[in-house]
């Protein structure tokens, strides 16, 4: 699915652009939602069709991926993004994902593990990937937990927002800022600033830049992660280890 996972970038990189207020931009985004929907359904039905055991096997929620190329080496910058771990640690886990995708919030309990068998060792230094063609409510929780960060509380609206998947519609956050301990009015402003959107622009660029283009994605020390398995996880951190 490249051509959608490339309209994907669109339009959150549009809803980010500094032009989202107003009723003739509501009216574009709600355009271009539609056409995205319906690009994604009929490429998934002509990939279906030429592959139905990969259509038993797709999970909802996220962009198919390209094969992992195990001699390739991302380049990948810590930047403004949280991280979580020993800042010293040798290895760096680099997460792109998005809120509102399902294998994204499957992931969670395995990289609990793993950061939890390498306490001392691995870092995770994650970075927003709203596909905002196949959900509707990622750059808003995007943005809520970059402004969370804003204060102090990234890592405590990451688990809240994934905890609630289901309701991550805008009327909804405040609820959780206040959940949190955040102050409400200042994660308010924060969420709607240009800050803030420009560093999760910056995460899609980068993204875009390296060739990612599905959620979850896992670069470990440079490479990437094939299947999402604790032993895959071991494999590429004990040889990035022993180098």
């Amino acid at each position: 699915m490249r051509h959608t996972a490339a309209l994907a970038f669109a339009l959150p990189l549009l809803a980010l652009a500094g032009c989202e207020t107003g009723s003739e931009f509501a009216d574009l985004e709600k355009d271009q939602r539609e056409i995205m929907y319906r690009v994604g359904k009929l490429e998934g039905l002509v990939q279906q069709a030429g592959n139905p055991s990969a259509a038993a096997a797709a999970k909802p929620g996220t962009v198919d991926a390209a094969p992992v190329d195990p001699k390739k080496t991302f380049t990948i910058g810590i930047g403004a993004s949280p991280v979580k771990g020993p800042a010293d640690a040798p290895v760096t886990i680099v997460e792109f994902s998005d809120f509102q995708c399902p294998p994204c919030g499957e992931s969670r309990a395995l990289i609990k593990q793993v950061l939890a068998t390498y306490p001392k060792d691995v870092k995770l230094v994650y970075k927003t990937l709203p596909l905002a063609s196949i959900h509707p409510n990622a750059v808003g929780a995007a943005k809520a937990a970059v402004a969370a960060g804003k204060q102090g509380k990234f890592w405590e609206m990451h688990d809240v927002l994934y905890e609630n998947q289901d309701a991550l519609d805008a009327d909804k956050l405040p609820d959780y800022a206040a959940r949190i301990g955040l102050d409400v009015e200042r994660w308010k402003r924060d969420a709607a600033s240009s800050e803030v959107q420009q560093q999760i622009s910056a995460d899609i660029r980068e993204a875009r830049d390296n060739g990612i283009d599905s959620t979850p994605t896992f670069i470990v020390n440079g490479k990437q992660l094939g299947d999402r398995s604790l032993d895959n996880f071991k494999q590429l951190i004990d040889a990035a280890l022993k180098r």
